[in-house]
């Protein structure tokens, strides 16, 4: 037998509003609520017309995301150099 959790819809509500306007992965929410990823999902595909816009921004926020760790790293590195060749 299935172990099926309603959740309720204000609760809905709230985790697809923090996923849009906070930046929030989907997969970090739904670990946050005990919820299977796949639900959440579902969820924004049934509030979008594009729900495949939002596999996008999330895979758009970790690339970017990466980015920035490289562009950090390479600053350090630079920073360091520039210093070393001051003395």
């Amino acid at each position: 037998m299935k172990n099926h959790q309603t959740v309720p819809k204000e609760v809905k509500e709230q985790i697809i509003e923090r996923i849009r306007n906070e930046g929030k992965s989907v997969t970090s929410i739904a670990k946050e609520h005990g919820i299977p990823v796949s639900t959440v999902f579902t969820w924004l595909k049934r509030k979008t017309e594009n729900p495949q816009y939002y596999r996008e921004l999330i895979k758009l926020r970790k690339e970017k995301q990466s980015l920035m760790g490289i562009i950090g790293e390479l600053t350090v590195r630079l920073s360091d150099t520039g210093k070393k060749e001051l003395h």
